[in-house]
This record gives C-alpha cells, structure tokens and sequence, in this order.
C-alpha cells in the first residue's frame, strides 16, 4: 500500500470518529470542553488508523 492508502484510512476513522463524538457529546455534555475532547479523539483516531494501516500485512 502506499502513503496515500494510509492517509485515506486515517482521515476515514478521523472523520468517523469525530462525528460519532460531536452526536454523543451534544446529547449528554460532561464536564470537557467539547473543542478539546474532540481535538483529542481526532489525532488519536488518525494516529490509530494510521499506523495500523501502515504496520498491518
């Protein structure tokens, strides 16, 4: 697979995850800003699909 591949799966779980959170999060908001929480679930997510697409064979 090439670079690109990797990328493309990173931003699919980016864009996946960060919309599953922002839906949860309006329905019951906790006690974390929302900018920050879903800053944090978008570079783990990217980072996570990534490098499992990058090391998986």
């Amino acid at each position: 697979m090439s670079l690109r591949d990797h990328l493309v799966n990173g931003i699919v779980s980016l864009v996946i995850s960060v919309g599953v959170t922002a839906l949860t999060a309006k329905q019951d908001p906790g006690p974390y800003d929302e900018t920050d929480m879903l800053l944090a679930v978008a570079v783990s997510a990217f980072l996570s699909d990534f490098f499992t697409s990058y090391y998986a064979k």
